[in-house]
């Protein structure tokens, strides 16, 4: 099977699901190709890649694109070393990702400025997205969705199913900030260690987004941003504008069948629906049928 590319882009207002931010309708997280599609300002074009059995792969990268990797191709046991190195320097892995055996993009920790452009109403919305080591990436996921209000908007981004050419996006809507906060700290593992899960928080009204991708980077949409950057600081996340991320080279996901029953799991704790299924509330709660 192949998946689509792997360029970040805000899940907020997906359709008629979410209030437009600067009035520009624009995809789902995960929502790839189709109308409302846009770029990050400097990002470049997308390579599709074939997944060997338990393994993801994209590619994310300036300049022209990346010829297909054929996981099956590599020796199975150069892809679990890869998976055996667990840091670079200072900079400790998830499970979920590993870099191009080549090493074109080692991870480390940092922020930059980018902007999204929607490619059909060419509206701005400024971005910064952020590399941060493991041992402080879920914290700091969870301190920044403490600053999107008491009310909030999920969407779990899911590339389990090898059959779907891209990723599935499914849609909760007003949910009590406790609430989620709770029910994501018992999902630490799954969010943190799972190359085909990500999520992303926001709030229409702000219009403000946090998205934990299944990169494992964090990326906050809107304005202003200067409190996500004064916390991502106050973190040791400091700004380098020359920050390269491992999506803007090959790079390999990683999951398991445990990590995929976690996700349906957490998905029905939720209440999430896709576009795909009918969803109504009930009692403050969407229900999918």
């Amino acid at each position: 099977g192949q998946r689509a590319a792997d360029r970040p882009r805000p899940a907020a207002t997906a359709g008629a699901r979410h209030l437009p931010h600067h009035g520009a309708a624009r995809p789902a997280l995960g929502a790839r190709t189709g109308a409302g599609a846009g770029t990050l300002r400097g990002g470049a074009g997308d390579a599709r890649v074939r997944r060997a059995p338990g393994f993801g792969a994209g590619s994310h990268f300036r300049g022209q694109p990346l010829p297909e990797l054929d996981l099956g191709a590599v020796a199975p046991e150069l892809v679990q070393s890869q998976f055996e190195i667990t840091s670079y320097g200072d900079f400790e892995l998830t499970d979920a990702i590993r870099p191009s055996f080549d090493l074109e993009v080692q991870p480390t920790q940092g922020f930059r400025h980018e902007v999204y452009v929607d490619e059909e109403s060419k509206s701005e919305v400024p971005v910064v997205m952020a590399s941060v080591s493991r041992q402080h990436l879920f914290p700091m996921f969870m301190q920044l969705i403490q600053e999107l209000g008491e009310t909030v908007d999920v969407v779990l981004e899911t590339s389990h199913d090898h059959a779907i050419n891209g990723h599935l996006d499914l849609y909760r809507e007003h949910i009590d900030l406790p609430v989620l906060t709770s029910i994501l700290w018992e999902y630490e593992d799954l969010l943190t260690n799972d190359g085909c899960t990500g999520i992303a928080v926001l709030n229409p009204a702000i219009p403000q987004e946090i998205q934990f991708d299944e990169h494992k980077l964090l990326i906050m949409y809107g304005e202003p941003l200067g409190k996500f950057e004064a916390m991502l600081e106050n973190q040791g996340v400091s700004h380098d504008p020359g920050i390269r991320f491992i999506t803007e080279a090959e790079h390999v996901h990683s999951s398991t069948r445990k990590y995929q029953e976690q996700f349906e799991d957490l998905r029905l704790r939720l209440g999430t629906c896709s576009d795909a299924e009918e969803c109504r509330e009930d009692d403050g709660y969407e229900e999918c049928w």
